[in-house]
């Protein structure tokens, strides 16, 4: 039996190691939908172009004549007209089977690139949508059978480590600042900054700016100490739920650290950190490198 000591001692320690029992399972099924994320048939893995359109007509297609030649499909697709006035107009080639949003495609129809619901074209195992980068509109060109997802090599972590679990002060903006972030392509553009986490590691203070993107959470970008050796060199993002009017605290699980789609495909345009999101110490949690090619 235990003694009396030990049985006490026992019990003062159980409530701990629950909590952290349950920290390493909830980063454990965080991990998983991750996976079933990144494998899915409209992931960052199944990227497989990113083009310029030039004003006037682009040919596209998987031969070399085409102005815009593309990783999948037939020799001649279609041609993609940027009008002076930034319309988009399809013509499908003669020969060729493709879809708009679903519905077959015999003669000219306009491409909406606006809002959240550009057109989306389908042909065999591929698709495209046309996506605006600064003042440029590109091809957004994705395939369901794509290399990169097919052959999918997992992802490796950091051991699981609670000290990493930070909880930081939330000191809000007021009003919200706009904060230039520049993206892989060297596109520079605004993005909405509500406020600074602040917390000191290491004996350093730091003050991480996220970017409110709409939804739940706040989104870093990041990079650290370890970044070009064990992890993706440019950065790393975190997601972190927003804190509610008045709250002056934010939790940074650095657990969740995840690599950007850029560790996985050269056809991403992810977001670079501003200077106050290089941490001067090693993040030892989250995602490594990705160890497959792309």
């Amino acid at each position: 039996m235990l003694s009396r000591s030990l049985l006490l001692a026992a019990l003062l320690l159980a409530p701990a190691a629950f909590a952290q029992d349950d920290h390493a399972k909830s980063i454990e099924a965080w991990r998983a939908a991750r996976v079933a994320r990144l494998t899915a048939p409209d992931s960052w893995l199944t990227l497989v172009g990113r083009h310029l359109l030039a004003p006037g007509d682009n040919s596209l297609g998987t031969e070399s004549d085409n102005s815009i030649r593309l990783a999948v499909g037939p020799p001649y697709l279609a041609t993609v007209t940027l009008a002076a006035d930034g319309t988009l107009t399809l013509t499908p080639a003669p020969s060729a089977f493709l879809a708009a949003n679903g519905v077959p495609v015999h003669r000219p129809v306009p491409l909406v690139w606006q809002g959240d619901e550009p057109t989306r074209v389908t042909f065999g195992s591929a698709n495209f949508h046309v996506m605006r980068r600064g003042e440029g509109l590109y091809l957004r060109v994705r395939d369901t059978e794509a290399a990169s997802r097919v052959h999918f090599a997992g992802l490796d972590y950091f051991p699981i480590d609670p000290a990493w679990r930070i909880e930081a002060a939330w000191v809000p903006f007021d009003p919200v600042r706009q904060v230039g972030i520049t993206n892989m392509i060297g596109v520079t553009e605004p993005a909405p900054v509500p406020g600074k986490a602040v917390f000191t590691r290491d004996g350093r203070t730091v003050e991480l700016l996220p970017i409110d993107e709409g939804g739940e959470d706040l989104f870093f970008v990041l990079t650290d100490l370890t970044a070009g050796e064990e992890t993706y060199g440019a950065s790393r993002f975190l997601y972190a739920p927003k804190p509610k009017p008045g709250e002056t605290k934010l939790i940074l699980d650095f657990n969740r650290l995840q690599n950007p789609p850029c560790a996985f495909t050269a056809f991403a345009t992810c977001p670079l950190p501003p200077k106050e999101n290089r941490m001067p110490f090693r993040v030892t949690a989250g995602e490594k490198n990705y160890r497959g090619a792309h």
